[in-house]
């Protein structure tokens, strides 16, 4: 069965600053890049254990040709997978989880 999808406030934060980052690089880039994002969490929806669980609630899985996370929790009874965070690899890895 697939999943539902709901993003955080600090993951749809995350995406609209990378959007424009890539944007301001390249115009198009930022399409490009959230294309990726939604492709990686279509798939998660799909396969939603396939991600390393990293700790006792979150798991990562990594985008594809950008170099981010998409940080989730599976909520199997309510058959949804909350996005905790759209995560730069090069940033500290401590504030993965926080808020």
């Amino acid at each position: 069965m697939v999943y539902t999808s709901i993003l955080s406030e600090r993951a749809l934060k995350e995406l609209r600053e990378a959007w424009e980052w890539y944007e301001d690089k390249l115009p198009g880039l930022g399409d490009r890049f959230k294309e990726a994002i939604f492709n990686k969490i279509e798939q998660i929806e799909v396969t939603p254990f396939k991600g390393v669980q990293r700790t006792n609630l979150y798991r990562e899985s990594i985008v594809e040709v950008f170099p981010y996370l998409i940080i989730y929790r599976v909520e199997t009874k309510k058959k949804e997978i909350f996005v905790h965070s759209i995560f730069h690899t090069r940033r500290n890895p401590r504030k993965k989880y926080g808020s």
